[in-house]
């Protein structure tokens, strides 16, 4: 009996020493490779963005200092480029745009990068459904998984988060593509195009026509009284975002194109909620200094053109080239003719951005 209690004695301590080296070999691997480049001990290499929710990937991007201008937004802004808006404008720009971002979120992104450039030359902020349609929870809480450790905190605290099977997962993609066996899918500036090849467009026809046939249409019930007059809630947060940068930075509200189709009718809720979310905008870009304010989200041959889009809200990549060259241009006081853009605010001719 002595025997048996022996050895079962024998075999639970091996267990558990296999368990602890087993963890702490998993664990040191971890924090060695460091996925998301936040600990403060792990060795220099050559990391890349790996995960797929980039609100994992934007904070280590956002300390970088190589950017001096930034990009936040949804996934409607995700297909600007910082290359283009760079060779433009002599600028060194970070898309910090993400899927489903929502105001609480892009503030949170604002204020990291803002600790590491506390002067940025400039900073464009997406203004869509994301800020004009106001949903519960928008102002207060991420819509995605987010790690709020990474926002703020000591880094040192990185290290209590990196014992999870999450991190592992991530440690080992980094790993891979450390070593070649991983190809790069997230671009070093935080772009990223998530839209078929444009050249495959006509052969995907059917897919978009799918997608607008089956997106949820927009509210045309008639709009309250006073409701046109009353801007979201979500522009307070707005105007304290802009209000937190210095006055020399150029602050663009800019109002993305999405198709007609979602615009609604004239008197509707639809309709009435964009109007006065373009209030809003206009008023915190007249009583803030160096704020521009355009809009290529009203109804005219880009947005009632359906070619333009891969479904109701997200554009094309000619699209996109086409906004680039508009935003350029009116930071650079060039003449725009393009009547796409509907120029909501422009207070001074601006500087020539183009030299750095």
């Amino acid at each position: 009996m002595q025997a048996r209690s022996g050895a079962w004695k024998h075999f639970c301590t091996l267990a558990l020493g296999t368990m602890l080296a087993l963890g702490g070999g998993l664990y040191l691997f971890i924090v060695t490779v460091d996925p998301w480049d936040v600990l403060p001990l792990s060795p220099r290499l050559p990391r890349i963005p790996i995960t797929s929710n980039a609100r994992y990937t934007m904070p280590a991007l956002a300390r970088d200092p190589r950017f001096d201008s930034v990009i936040l937004g949804t996934s409607t802004s995700r297909l600007i480029q910082p290359a283009v808006m760079d060779h433009a404008l002599g600028t060194h720009f970070l898309n910090m745009s993400m899927n489903s971002a929502s105001p609480w979120e892009q503030a949170r992104e604002l204020d990291i990068f803002l600790r590491a450039h506390p002067a940025p030359r400039i900073v464009m902020i997406d203004v869509d459904a994301a800020w004009c349609h106001e949903r519960p929870g928008s102002l207060t809480s991420p819509n995605r998984p987010w790690p709020e450790w990474m926002y703020g905190h000591p880094a040192w605290t990185g290290y209590l988060h990196m014992a999870s099977l999450y991190a592992l997962q991530e440690a080992t993609n980094q790993f891979l593509w450390l070593v070649g066996l991983k190809a790069q899918r997230f671009g070093l500036d935080g772009y990223t195009s998530f839209v078929p090849p444009d050249d495959r467009y006509d052969r995907l026809r059917g897919r978009v026509q799918a997608a607008f046939d089956h997106w949820a249409p927009p509210d045309n019930t008639p709009a309250p009284p006073g409701m046109a007059g009353t801007p979201p809630a979500t522009m307070a947060l707005l105007d304290s975002m802009v209000g937190r940068m210095p006055a020399s930075t150029i602050r663009i509200l800019w109002f993305p194109p999405a198709s007609a189709f979602l615009h609604g009718t004239a008197g509707g809720i639809a309709a009435t909620r964009l109007q006065a979310c373009r209030l809003g905008v206009e008023r915190i870009a007249a009583h803030q200094p160096n704020v521009i304010a355009l809009d290529f989200n009203h109804d005219g041959p880009l947005t009632e053109n359906r070619d333009n889009f891969w479904d109701p809200l997200h554009y094309r990549l000619p699209v996109a080239q086409r906004l680039m060259a508009d935003i350029t241009a009116v930071v650079q006081s060039r003449p725009v003719a393009d009547p796409a853009l509907d120029r909501l605010h422009d207070p001074h001719d601006g500087p020539d951005m183009s030299r750095p």
